[in-house]
């Protein structure tokens, strides 16, 4: 029995598997790799697709010195800045995505955390859109604290995203201006006020694949169960402006690791993915099942028309 087939067995069995064995999987032949996240992928998730889309709700101006992000204040980028959208523009794209299929809808914001007014403004955002669509509602407004996530909650917020962006050891070479557990503990928070939690990292920042691991480890062990998986897109005026692009093969072989090492989890292949000359159609048969569509924050995305077309072909259903 190859390796593969043994991990496979494993957690088809319910096991949870190491960091040992995760790097050994690593390692391993592409093709059947990927094969066998698939598989685990449709035995614990089924076909079912979940694809959200996100409004850039506040840009730029940002204090923090993320290494990778086009609306830090310490970089020069040629984005465009703005405070928090009005309600109205808030809701209107929300209708917009909801009219088109897509399950959920997340408003992101710069900087490292909404400030009190900001928060009420989102959560006013959020009532509005409710009264006049179903679509679930995610919020992405930095490290914010527990009274301020149960805010959120109250005014019909299901999910919060804060991503941890590569490993533990890893972090302080992509940022300096908040920390590791600066991030924990806002993921804390979000639990402790009954949110669910959307939180992974992005590939491609000069990491390790023992970083990438741990990143999936800590993911897990915070009981994430919504893991977005960027790929580095190179902003001109970043520090990261000349790392290379990671290639189709390598984000297939990410995504089938984290398959293995968070069975039940949505792998949501989020910035980045239209650098990939597939749009990333290998991907969501390497493990992954959920996906951002529509444009991201500073760049463009791929069309939620595009998307549902491919997802229908490989015979995902979202709903």
């Amino acid at each position: 029995m190859s390796l593969i087939r043994e991990i496979k067995e494993q957690v088809l069995q319910g096991n949870q598997i190491a960091k040992a064995e995760a790097l050994q999987l690593y390692g391993e032949p592409l093709e059947e790799l990927c094969l066998a996240a698939d598989e685990i992928r449709y035995q614990f998730c089924g076909n079912r697709f979940d694809l959200c889309t996100i409004i850039n709700g506040k840009s730029g101006r940002c204090s923090e010195n993320c290494k990778y992000c086009a609306q830090s204040a310490c970089y020069h980028t040629e984005i465009e800045e703005y405070p928090l959208l009005a309600v109205e523009k808030i809701k209107e794209q929300a209708k917009y995505n909801e009219e088109r299929g897509v399950l959920r809808y997340s408003i992101v914001t710069s900087g490292k955390a909404l400030n009190d007014t900001e928060v009420e403004h989102v959560c006013e955002s959020v009532r509005e859109i409710h009264k006049e669509s179903k679509i679930k509602v995610c919020v992405s407004g930095g490290l914010l604290n527990e009274t301020q996530f149960r805010k959120l909650k109250q005014a019909g917020v299901t999910r919060v995203h804060n991503n941890l962006e590569t490993s533990r050891q890893n972090f302080p070479n992509v940022c300096t201006t908040h920390t590791y557990e600066d991030k924990i503990a806002a993921i804390r928070a979000a639990w402790k006020a009954g949110i669910e939690v959307c939180s992974g990292g992005i590939m491609g920042l000069g990491e390790t694949v023992e970083d990438r691991i741990d990143l999936a480890l800590e993911v897990r062990k915070l009981g994430v169960k919504s893991m977005p998986v960027n790929l580095l897109n190179p902003i001109p005026g970043t520090p990261y402006e000349h790392n290379p692009v990671l290639t189709t093969e390598e984000m297939r072989r990410i995504v089938a690791v984290f398959r293995f090492l968070l069975p039940d989890a949505w792998i949501r292949l989020a910035g980045g993915r239209g650098l990939l000359p597939d749009k990333g159609r290998s991907c969501f048969t390497s493990g992954a099942n959920a996906a951002i569509s529509g444009d991201m924050l500073t760049t463009a995305g791929i069309t939620i028309e595009r998307d549902m077309q491919m997802l229908g072909e490989l015979g995902y259903i979202v709903k």
